[in-house]
């Protein structure tokens, strides 16, 4: 492992935002359900090729055209507006999250009418998040009832055009998780329903995949998505390809690549690569060792805060070479032991290979408002980001 110098870090500006709800309660509800592992993030066993490392000549600075998506919790219009002002010529699309689908097919909003002016300043599109998202939890039964009547199908597919149209939204991502796995026909029924009406609006369309490395993986939380349908129906698709280490389990790189790797290798063997976006975190966690069940939940953390932490507490930042993560250890004012696992400019370039490395359509980051100006003069750097014409 590599000590890496931080101190330029400290000096860049700080990047207002707005808090996240997703992560934090989505954790708190999957560790009370389980007890156990994340579990969107549960893997099987993967017999796919095995990739072999980039190398500068495919990394060196090559302007590549790619899609950049940018998530975005509005929960203090104030600060959205300043994050969207601050990033958002670097983003093809700011995306809202979100509009929660109510069992009877209305929709429950959103605060966003400043953050979606100051999104179409900055020349991004807004982009509509629709979510089965109910008191903590993604619920598998509003789901099931939106996909079974008719009549409330009907209801919701209405109100969405109907909320675009209004609100000025160009683009609608369906991100409905905890699907049961016995509904997977029955959810790409009503993609194949809603994308085509969506589309016929004018909108682009895509869809949020849990992090699959097989058709075969099952369970309450990669059953249901099927890979290939939606990359047939929608016009991209959204990988989740973070959350390895997460808030309620066991310390490690919350995107580590070579598990990144074999969610993309499966994805491209069923889906365009064109029609391909990566996820990426903005974001890192702070746990309490020793890591025990039960323990309080880890505290999330920005990449540039990370940085300036570990200056304060004196600390080494190491980088995992394997993971392609920065990490490191410090001991707080009463006396317990903390490891911080995050994302610095290292990383961030990892994440970038990946996308060079499969030719993929581009990278979508949960979420905005963790501050790290590195990342977003990187990307400049390298990639041209699709705009709107």
């Amino acid at each position: 492992m590599k000590k890496i110098l931080a101190i330029t870090f400290a000096l860049t500006l700080t990047l207002a935002g707005c808090g996240s709800i997703k992560g934090q309660e989505q954790g708190a509800a999957d560790a009370d359900k389980t007890g156990k592992e994340h579990p969107r993030l549960q893997q099987v066993k993967y017999n796919g090729s095995k990739q072999k490392d980039i190398t500068p000549s495919q990394t060196a600075h090559k302007k590549t055209k790619i899609t950049t998506i940018g998530f975005l919790e509005p929960v203090d219009q104030r600060a959205a507006v300043k994050e969207v002002k601050n990033v958002g010529r670097h983003l093809s699309y700011v995306a809202f999250f979100s509009y929660r689908v109510k069992a009877d097919g209305n929709l429950i909003g959103i605060k966003d009418d400043q953050a979606l002016a100051a999104t179409r300043k900055q020349g991004a599109v807004p982009m509509l998040v629709l979510t089965n998202f109910t008191e903590g939890n993604f619920s598998p039964d509003v789901a099931h009832k939106i996909f079974t009547d008719k009549t409330v199908s009907e209801r919701l597919i209405k109100n969405v055009i109907q909320t675009m149209k209004t609100k000025g939204y160009k683009a609608l991502n369906i991100d409905f998780e905890h699907i049961r796995a016995k509904d997977r026909d029955l959810y790409n029924g009503f993609l194949g329903t809603i994308l085509p009406r969506v589309k016929k609006e004018g909108f682009i369309t895509s869809t949020a995949l849990a992090p699959k490395t097989s058709d075969e993986q099952s369970g309450p939380w990669h059953g249901a998505h099927d890979y290939k349908r939606h990359g047939e129906l929608a016009d991209f698709v959204i990988l989740m390809t973070y959350e390895w280490g997460w808030s309620g389990g066991p310390p490690m790189a919350v995107s580590p690549v070579p598990q990144v790797r074999k969610v993309i290798d499966y994805a491209a063997s069923v889906i365009p690569r064109k029609k391909i976006v990566m996820g990426a975190p903005l974001y890192g966690y702070d746990w309490i060792l020793p890591y025990k069940k039960g323990n309080p939940f880890a505290k999330r953390i920005a990449p540039q805060e990370a940085t300036e932490l570990a200056i304060k507490e004196g600390a080494d930042i190491k980088y995992d070479n394997k993971a392609h993560s920065p990490y490191f250890n410090y001991t707080d004012d009463k006396g317990k032991k903390h490891v911080v696992w995050y994302e610095n400019e290292e990383s961030a370039q990892a994440k970038f290979n990946q996308v060079k490395y499969y030719n993929l359509r581009g990278i979508a980051y949960w979420v905005l408002g963790e501050p790290f100006p590195h990342n977003w003069s990187m990307l400049e750097d390298q990639f041209n980001v699709r705009k709107a014409k």
